[in-house]
């Protein structure tokens, strides 16, 4: 597949519908909107431009246009676009010139990556560098929409997730403790749409956190930012069962116990690890059969987790933590709260929405438990959809920890519309150099209002200014929090993880 042709139908052909001599043509990418996603109002984490441009910019473009035979890289866009929509006059020159020029003659600047872009605030800016090339910037107008908005709402949401830990964390003595970024555990790959979806969305969640399944995502964080496992803590896990395990065992053994002693004392001894326990009771395992195993837990050099898998996942989750503290007890800390016995803790590994995260730290800390007691599992379902819940109506039920029904909540699923992302043209120059200044302002929708010219993004992150020229814009000695990261085919400047997490989180990660 060509990275030339990943781009919609339509766009083929826009390059000879602009003004006569139209030299430069400048987009931006805005989210325009929070409509759907009132909790993260402040704004969206600038996340995954990097990967854009290393991976379709230049690793795609280079090996599936530049460095193919001229000819056989005309022929193949020839034949794709005319079988695709018929007779016309698209032509192949310009596709010609571009693989003649050798690299994408184009110009992106961007927030750093990691920083807070303000809904209405321009995040990212693409213009072309030579005027026969005009054409190119909304070209790849579908390529980046399609790239940029999942990361940057799964940023967005992991952060999010992060405000909701660290807040409860301060409050419950375990703020600035090892492991606090394990605590919210990214499970989604089997669920995500695809093997990209899932390391776009795990890649954002390491933004914010280092617990995760998906091994994919790391080696991709190592490859397009500059992180290495061998020197820093990208993303780590602990083994786990399953339910074949589980149940596979229970068959021969005739029981569950005996796979519960054998995990702790034969498979790891020595080693944390997590137990799915919900194959047949759940409730008879927590409350029957770990008591059983009080000796071997106790002696045992590491901490289970125990996992819930199924039911209401706020219930389940607090419930386990109370019922372990019954059954293992633990110490009161510093600030008064209960922190289990080192050797158990709960987990719940799906299901988990920022609504339900808030819920269940509610309950745990109403009831006196530090959150260190519990490990929330962010699955597919987390990172494609939000959860909107009336707390007013719910909050009797969250409070009396799950002694009413709950009521039915709504779900919305995130995309691209989430935050409204959108890449508009602003501004243009004839042959002559004169500035065009482009915009669109539906009477319809006032939100998707776009800017108008070149911007200028104030230093402090928070606000921009439009109406620019492009000399205005990128002039010496403009003040532009917009940077420049790609230029005529090379990466200008980069960033590694561990400066977006210090961009996240400038207090420490």
């Amino acid at each position: 597949m060509s990275a030339i042709l990943l781009t919609d139908g339509y766009k083929l052909d826009h390059r000879r519908q602009y003004p006569e001599g139209t030299e430069y043509v400048y987009s931006n990418w805005t989210p325009r909107s929070c409509q759907y996603f009132p909790e993260a109002k402040d704004g969206v984490v600038v996340f995954g431009i990097q990967y854009f441009i290393k991976e379709y910019l230049l690793d795609r473009m280079n090996q599936e246009f530049f460095n193919k035979p001229k000819n056989e890289a005309v022929a193949y866009f020839a034949r794709r676009v005319n079988t695709f929509l018929g007779p016309n006059q698209v032509g192949t020159a310009h596709i010609e010139a571009l693989h003649d020029l050798g690299y994408l003659p184009i110009e992106i600047k961007a927030l750093p990556e990691g920083t807070l872009c303000p809904i209405k605030v321009p995040a990212l800016t693409f213009v072309n560098t030579k005027p026969e090339f005009f054409w190119l910037t909304n070209y790849f107008e579908t390529l980046i929409s399609t790239t940029l908005w999942l990361p940057m709402t799964s940023a967005t949401s992991a952060r999010l997730y992060k405000q909701e830990l660290l807040r409860h964390a301060r409050k419950t003595g375990f703020e600035n403790q090892p492991g606090l970024d394990f605590l919210c555990h990214d499970f989604s790959m089997r669920g995500m749409a695809g093997i990209e979806a899932s390391i776009m969305s795990g890649m954002a969640h390491m933004t914010s956190f280092t617990g995760s399944e998906t091994i994919p995502a790391i080696q991709a964080v190592e490859e397009y930012y500059d992180a290495n496992v061998e020197t820093e803590l990208i993303a780590g896990t602990v083994p786990a069962t399953e339910h074949s395990v589980m149940c596979s065992n229970a068959a021969v053994d005739g029981d569950e116990i005996t796979q519960v002693k054998r995990l702790l004392t034969e498979i790891y001894p020595n080693n944390n690890f997590s137990m799915v326990s919900d194959s047949y009771d759940y409730w008879n395992l927590v409350d029957n059969i770990l008591p059983q195993c009080r000796e071997e837990i106790m002696n045992h050099n590491g901490c289970l987790l125990v996992r819930g898998d199924s039911g209401d996942p706020v219930q389940v989750i607090t419930e386990t933590v109370f019922h372990l503290w019954d059954q293992f007890g633990g110490t009161v800390n510093s600030k008064g709260y209960k922190v289990l016995d080192p050797h158990v803790k709960a987990i719940y590994g799906d299901s988990i929405t920022p609504q339900r995260c808030e819920a269940i730290y509610d309950i745990l800390e109403r009831n006196g438990f530090s959150i260190q007691n519990v490990v929330l599992g962010v699955g597919s379902f987390s990172f494609m959809c939000l959860e909107t819940i009336d707390k007013d109506a719910d909050w009797g039920y969250y409070a009396t920890h799950l002694a009413a029904p709950k009521p039915a909540p709504k779900y919305n699923p995130y995309t691209r519309d989430t935050f409204g992302y959108a890449i508009k043209a602003t501004y243009g120059e004839d042959k002559d150099g004169n500035p065009v200044m482009i915009y669109k302002q539906p009477k319809a929708l006032a939100w998707k209002k776009s800017q108008k010219g070149c911007v200028i993004v104030a230093q402090d992150g928070q606000s921009y200014t439009d109406g620019h020229t492009f000399a205005e814009a990128h002039g010496e000695g403009v003040e532009n929090l917009l940077q420049l990261v790609f230029k005529d085919g090379k990466m200008v400047k980069q960033i590694s993880l561990a400066e977006v997490r210090a961009n996240m989180y400038p207090e420490g990660f």
